[in-house]
This record gives C-alpha cells, structure tokens and sequence, in this order.
C-alpha cells in the first residue's frame, strides 16, 4: 500500500510512512534507533506479527487522521509560524506514543486520601483531585528522565481536571506523551521562540539526549501550547552561576534521599545556630507558600472527610540541585501545648517504583516514607516550583510567555 508522506507529500510505502516522515527532523543515530522502534510497531498492526518486546498502543496515523487531529487542536485559525512547522506539527501530534504507566486499582490520590484520614488526630491536609505516578525507568531514563516524568505527572492532572487544557495540551490527543514525543514537543516550542536563552543552553536539541532538565523546560513546553506556566525560586543564595536572563536554572545528579530523622530540631533559638535558625526560616517560608497555594482554591472535604480536603490547584513541580519530585498536597499537625504547627509536603517521586508505593498505600503501612517530606529535609539553599494558572492565553499573552522569568522569594 502506498501513502502520500505528510511533510513532503512523495509517495511511500505506507509500512515505512513513520520512518520516511521521522527523518524530515533529524539524521542522527538516536533519531535512527527511533524510527526502527516505530516501524516495528506499524509492522505490527499491519501483519499481525510482532519481534520486539513493547509495541506501541497507538494506532497507527493515516494521511487523513493525522491533518484532522491536528486541524482540529493545535492549528487554529491562521498561524504565525508557517507551513513547515505547522506540518511537523501535524505529524507529531498524530505519531507521538502515549506513556507506558502501572495502573494503581482505585488511584493513587485515593489511596493517598485514605491514609491520610486513616491517621486522624489534629492533621489536616489539602490534595490534589488527580494525578498519575509516572516512575523513571532503568531501561529508559534512570538516573535523568525525572524531570521528564514530573512533566507527565503534571500532565496527567491537567488532562484529567481541566477541559480546555485536554482540548489543546499535545494537540489535543488525550493522553500523556512518552519522553521521546516529550523531547520533541519541546524542539517545537524552541523553534517557535519560547526561552531562547535556554534552548541555547541545549544547543537547540533535546531529542534523544540523556540530560537533565528542570522547570524552565517545563514551563516552556507547556506554554507553548497556551497554557499559563509559572515559576516560583525560593532562594538563599546570592550565587551569579545558576542565576540567567530567564531566571534560576538548577540542575545535577540525582541525590541521595536525606537520613530520616525522628523529630524536627527544636525552634528555641537558644539550642540553635544561627545557621541553622536561618534556614528553618527558609524552610518555613516555602512551606507557608505551598499551604497557601493549595488552600487559596480548596473544593471542600473529601466524601465527608473531616481532616482531608481537596484543592482546584495543580500539583507543584518541585526542584531543587540533584533532583525533582512533584508536590500533590501538604498536611498540617497541629501543634500540641503551644508549640508550632508542624508541616509535610505530600510528593510523588518518580524515583519511587509504582508498586512500592501502591502496596505501602493499600496496606497503608511505610506509605509515609515514600509519601511524606517533612520541613527538616528542606535543606538546599535554592527550590523552584511549576504551577500552571486555569485558563488560555490569549495571541497577545502568547508573546509574552516566550520569556521565561520568575517570581523570586528570598529567605
């Protein structure tokens, strides 16, 4: 069977559309290994026969298919950025692959929820509606990609509780991107303006690289797509090396989880340092943020629940030197005698396996250790936060949001 090539309409045989049509981007050897992994799974679906081990789950995009999701999401109206970009568009957002995720029975914001009233007491806490845990791989992106997945964790709230978000995020299509599709989307919005600055920090490519990222990227793949991304940087430091004209840009080696320890640090300024006063208070200013953030838009009490409720706001993307994780809530203990309230930040790390973390949660037994940070780990001198405010930008915001930058907090 023959196709007509979507970018540059030449006749092809349509078992090798995907891999003709891929090398209109790029002619490296990662692009290479790609394009074979797309042809086996529309070898796949064609013959019926299968020889690698994880096919896709997508159908595969014909000429007409392709123009019409694409016609009907990402291309409204008149464009800015011309026929090229606009069919580059349209065949990624027909070809990219949806994220292999384990399925948690019930949802892991649920469970979560459940425990949570399971504890009882004097706690209150603020959670997220929904989203999906999207773990890091040791065949695809250990020990990089978890910037990467917090992007899909993310996403996989904005598809679920915001429609006008669903009807544009990734063309439309309705699902969360694997990490290659990811990388591409982002090329796109490089190409289209948004963060100059840091996509010359990646030398105009990120497809198939095995680098860290961190919120600009975020915030700039989302914005591309009209969506209002914002950064907060929370920052002790007065360092000029991680500081650039779109704002903080924090990246490393995933860390080492910090040495669990069985009590906060005592608050009287008599048994502390000054160094160690110090960043308490900055420990306590992040903290007071996100509670704030979460409470600001909060839906009401859970299915009666009378220490759990639920906020309209997005899980925070969360940053700092070594590693991110993503925010899905936050509890407060009240303080006994007099003594301050005491806070967790509720997260969801993609360094965590799913079925460590929906084992602990159903049996609700160790779910704190992989759930829950409390203010005495908080001990990088420099965090960023992603949120994404409701709504679309509108064509005059759009040019604004190419400019990444920051609100800055300083403790």
């Amino acid at each position: 069977m023959i196709s007509s090539c979507p970018i540059c309409g030449n006749q092809v045989l349509t078992v090798e559309l995907e891999r003709h049509a891929n090398s209109h981007f790029e002619d490296d050897e990662v692009q290479r290994d790609m394009e074979l992994a797309q042809l086996a799974a529309v070898t796949e679906l064609s013959t019926g026969v299968m020889d690698v081990p994880e096919p896709s789950t997508r159908p595969v995009p014909t000429d007409d298919s392709v123009a019409q999701v694409a016609s009907s999401s990402i291309i409204r109206g008149s464009s800015p950025y011309g026929n090229a970009m606009n069919e580059q568009i349209s065949f990624l957002v027909g070809a990219q692959i949806r994220s292999e995720i384990q399925q948690i029975q019930g949802g892991v914001m649920n469970l979560l929820r459940s425990c949570l009233e399971s504890e009882g007491g004097s706690s209150t806490s603020i959670i997220s509606g929904y989203v999906d845990h999207h773990q890091s791989l040791s065949s695809e992106d250990k020990g990089w990609g978890c910037g990467w997945r917090n992007i899909q964790m993310l996403s996989s709230h904005l598809l679920r509780q915001r429609p006008e978000t669903r009807e544009v995020l990734f063309g439309g299509c309705g699902f969360v991107p694997d990490i290659p599709s990811l990388q591409r989307w982002l090329e796109i919005a490089w190409d289209k303006g948004f963060d100059t600055v840091g996509s010359s920090h990646f030398g105009n490519k990120i497809y198939g690289v095995k680098k860290w990222i961190g919120t600009t990227e975020c915030v700039t793949l989302l914005r591309t797509f009209g969506l209002r991304a914002r950064i907060v940087d929370f920052d002790s430091t007065e360092s000029a090396s991680l500081q650039g004209k779109s704002g903080k840009r924090v990246r490393g080696p995933m860390d080492k989880y910090l040495v669990k320890t069985n009590s906060c640090p005592n608050s009287s300024s008599g048994e502390l340092s000054q160094e160690d006063a110090e960043n308490l208070r900055g420990q306590q200013v992040l903290v007071d943020w996100v509670w704030n953030y979460f409470k600001s838009n909060c839906s009401g009490t859970l299915n009666n629940s009378k220490n759990v409720m639920i906020s309209d706001k997005t899980p925070l993307y969360f940053q700092h030197q070594g590693h991110s994780r993503t925010i899905v809530g936050i509890q407060k203990q009240k303080g006994n005698r007099g003594s301050q309230d005491r806070y967790n930040l509720l997260v969801l790390d993609p360094g965590h396996r799913t079925a460590d973390l929906e084992r602990t949660l159903t049996m609700k037994k160790g779910w704190q250790r992989l759930v829950k940070r409390g203010v005495h780990t908080l001990r990088k001198p420099q965090y960023q936060l992603c949120y994404v405010d409701p709504g679309i930008a509108s064509s005059e915001e759009m040019s604004q949001l190419k400019t990444i930058d920051s609100i800055l907090i300083r403790f």
